[in-house]
């Protein structure tokens, strides 16, 4: 069977000079400043730029019927107007994730517009903000669009990992996808279980991923699953168990199908 190598694409140099020059000003901005009040008023002001064309030039006139979207649009570009889901439950670190909303809110609403849908810009975007919300962020990562995760803070991606479109990285627990794994579209990785019966009783659990793992499309790993190196979950897959090493497994829930070849 033929190997197809992935390729290598770039925007007009015209435009990789502007990107480029966007990326590195934002990173400087989110290194220099871990106040969530500056954060917020970056991640407001670019947000104002990218979705509405213009500068942010303080609040609109609250008092004009007619324009009470567009002050509802406008006060949601401040991360400081929205509540996100993990900011409800009960075991989140409060001052680990404040630092950390803004720079989460920016990735969901830069997914959401549409740059969202430019890998190039993308791919170096998503790394960018990785490096200031994620425990560890590697090299050479792909993080395609619509990846959600719980706290980011509990979150480990090695070198040459790729995560593609729709993933659901549940780090409630602890999550670290070694080196050079791969999630699929559509897959979901948990760290945390809850009871059968009282629904508020939480179990974390880390859960690891690789090296060199995939998780294929529409798989579920379940808390504590861990998926050893080299090993495959097979597509619609569910691990409720570890999946060993060099292995194919595949079902509901997901037992070993196969020995992968050295």
């Amino acid at each position: 069977m033929p190997q197809y190598k992935y390729r290598e694409l770039k925007p007009t140099p015209e435009a990789e000079a502007i990107y480029r020059r966007w990326l590195a000003s934002l990173n400087d901005e989110f290194t220099k400043h871990q106040s969530v009040d500056r954060r917020s008023d970056i991640v407001r002001d670019e947000l104002y730029q990218m979705y509405l064309g213009k500068q942010h030039g303080g609040r609109m006139n609250a008092m004009l019927s007619s324009e009470l979207a567009t002050n509802v649009l406008a006060e949601s570009f401040d991360p400081r107007n929205v509540t996100l889901e993990p900011e409800y439950y009960g075991d989140i670190d409060a001052e680990k994730y404040a630092i950390r909303k803004p720079l989460i809110w920016f990735w969901q609403m830069f997914d959401r517009s549409p740059l969202g849908l430019n890998h190039w810009l993308g791919f170096k975007f998503r790394c960018m903000l990785g490096h200031h919300i994620f425990r560890h962020m590697g090299k050479g990562v792909k993080i395609f669009h619509n990846v959600e995760f719980t706290y980011g803070y509990n979150l480990t991606i090695e070198d040459n990992c790729t995560i593609h479109k729709n993933v659901m990285l549940d780090d409630r627990g602890e999550i670290i996808l070694r080196e050079g794994s791969s999630v699929s579209d559509y897959a979901n990785i948990y760290s945390h279980t809850h009871d059968i019966n009282v629904q508020a009783d939480v179990t974390n659990k880390p859960t690891l991923i690789g090296p060199r793992a995939r998780i294929t499309y529409h798989a579920t790993v379940l808390a504590g699953a861990n998926v050893g190196e080299n090993a495959m979950l097979g597509a619609m897959g569910l691990a409720t168990k570890p999946v060993p090493p060099g292995t194919v497994s595949v079902g509901i829930p997901a037992k070993v199908k196969r020995q992968k070849s050295s």
